[in-house]
């Protein structure tokens, strides 16, 4: 089982590890590393859009057969197929609201205007500035160790991450604030797990999906990549989704369970355009593509075509 070095990722692999060695499997664990680490460590820019770049080198891993089985962060999958792999398992999801983590205990509104909040995603950037608090926005890189250990030494005010990261590796205490989607909508897919393997393993396939998949995340998170997908945006564009499964009634008055999915994304101009909708859990990838398609009507820009 292939994963990335880091220590989120590291947690995260040997969660399905554990999954899968309670059912009898024997694992061993590759670290992979990826072009997004080495540039993290070097602190120079990600080259190209940033699309794939923590996860080509486990999938390269993956085809040429070095490992069997590659964990991701969901939201850092290209939403292109690759020919070769395919998606065995979506883990049930953790949280996925994004924290504040601040001087002082802060939450995001007692910071006073001119105060630094540090993130490397243009999503949480467009949201924090759309609520005109007066905060100043800067990049920052690195993994969630190094974020938080930026505000712990006074170099910014506060970070925003996600607080499925912190729950992983046992930090959730040390958010300041659990943001509110309705302020600050999640990337989509975030707090998801892929589990990739090659085509040809059928057998691999089915083990994975019957140890691990969970239809309910699985829906949601097909809806929200599908908004990514319609817009045809890198995984760093301005773009927020998030779907809940909520149970509702039928005509016949029965309950049944539909998604609810909201998203946003930026105009050429910066600002922000939001909507809604909301449609049965079989058609997740149709309601995705038709809230993008609205966000599009209402001015959204669109992007250029995702790579793989």
């Amino acid at each position: 089982m292939g994963t990335r070095a880091s220590l989120l990722a590291r947690t995260q692999t040997q969660l399905v590890a554990d999954a899968l060695t309670a059912r009898g499997a024997e694992v061993e664990i590759v670290h992979i590393t990826t072009d997004g680490d080495r540039t993290q460590a070097a602190g120079t820019p990600i080259p190209g859009t940033g699309v794939g770049v923590f996860t080509s080198a486990l999938r390269d891993a993956l085809l040429d057969g070095r490992i069997d089985v590659a964990v991701h962060s969901y939201k850092d999958l290209p939403t292109a197929p690759l020919p070769g792999i395919v998606l065995a398992a979506v883990p049930e999801r953790a949280d996925p609201r994004d924290v504040l983590v601040a001087r002082d205990h802060m939450v995001l509104g007692e910071l006073p205007p001119g105060s630094v909040v540090g993130t490397g995603s243009p999503r949480r950037a467009a949201q924090i500035d759309a609520l005109g608090l007066g905060l100043q926005v800067v990049g920052i890189r690195g993994n969630v160790e190094t974020r938080i250990r930026k505000v712990t030494d006074g170099e910014v005010d506060g970070v925003v991450l996600a607080r499925a990261g912190l729950l992983r590796i046992g930090r959730a205490g040390e958010a300041t604030e659990v943001l509110d989607p309705v302020q600050m909508l999640p990337a989509p897919a975030q707090g998801a797990l892929a589990v990739e393997c090659r085509v040809a393993d059928t057998a691999l396939e089915t083990f994975l999906r019957s140890t691990l998949h969970d239809e309910a995340t699985a829906a949601a998170v097909t809806a929200e990549r599908a908004v990514l997908a319609e817009l045809g945006s890198p995984c760093d564009a301005a773009i927020g989704a998030l779907a809940d499964v909520v149970e509702d009634l039928d005509d016949d008055g029965r309950i049944v369970e539909r998604l609810s999915l909201r998203a946003f994304a930026t105009t050429a101009e910066g600002a922000l355009v939001r909507n809604s909708a909301t449609g049965e859990t079989k058609d997740a990838e149709q309601l995705g593509r038709s809230l993008a398609a609205e966000l599009l009507a209402d001015g959204a820009e669109p992007r250029g075509a995702t790579s793989a």
